[in-house]
């Protein structure tokens, strides 16, 4: 149980004016920073297909030391090359799961099955459920065994309208994130400043709203974890 699902996109076109999209690459990286030293991570994405990054991530990440380490990192580049599937695991390994952003998210994590029963799975046998960016669109259709929604009452975030029309994106999207994770009966709370970090702590759902935030959801859940295997 002493391992993390670190979920990734396999999508990588955005909207219909030929834009390119993927894995936003400081999700991955600065969140695997906070956990890589007590965790075992496996990368994981609905389809068995080399990970696309995001190009935009790219050039600012880079000049970033620590990105362009992680980035380079052979074990990192294998699982990016060869991810796992939701079908080839098992959520009874997982002590947490995490789901990374990027854009491509939006079109191929609502609807996977696969990944909503592993996360419901892993939730409700007390583990820890985290997402940033546009990764919580992957917990837009998990349900609960009772039949709730994953997200109902639970405070959270995502990447917000006004961070896609500040960024020029907002048509380009199949829907607003945020919109449809209050539809689900979350309450939303956006940083008061776009694009500054918001991670939102709601018992063992952990949320983040923009790449900044990836760092402080990867530590919540550090700590969240070490706090259960401490009072277990």
């Amino acid at each position: 149980m002493n391992k993390i699902a670190i979920i990734v996109t396999n999508h990588q076109t955005l909207g219909n004016r030929g834009k390119k999209t993927g894995l936003w690459l400081r999700e991955l990286t600065d969140f695997y920073h906070e956990v890589k030293d007590e965790f075992e991570v496996d990368i994981i994405s609905p389809k068995a297909e080399k990970v696309p990054i995001d190009p935009r991530s790219l050039p600012a990440a880079l000049i970033n030391g620590r990105t362009r380490h992680y980035y380079l990192d052979k074990n990192i580049q294998r699982q990016l090359d060869q991810p796992l599937t939701p079908g080839q695991v098992k959520a009874a390994d997982y002590a947490a799961i995490y789901f990374t952003g990027g854009h491509g998210t939006m079109w191929d994590f609502p609807d996977n099955e696969e990944l909503q029963r592993m996360t419901a799975n892993i939730y409700e046998k007390g583990g820890v459920v985290g997402a940033v960016c546009h990764g919580p669109s992957g917990l837009l259709n998990v349900r609960l065994s009772d039949g709730s929604p994953l997200l109902a009452g639970h405070l959270a975030t995502g990447f917000s309208d006004l961070e896609e029309k500040l960024l020029g994106l907002y048509k380009d999207i199949p829907f607003s994130l945020q919109h449809e994770m209050k539809e689900r009966g979350a309450h939303v709370q956006i940083a008061q400043l776009p694009l500054e970090s918001c991670v939102i702590e709601s018992g063992r759902l952990i949320t983040g709203q923009n790449p900044a935030s990836a760092a402080g959801v990867g530590e919540k859940m550090r700590e969240q974890l070490n706090d259960i295997e401490r009072y277990a």
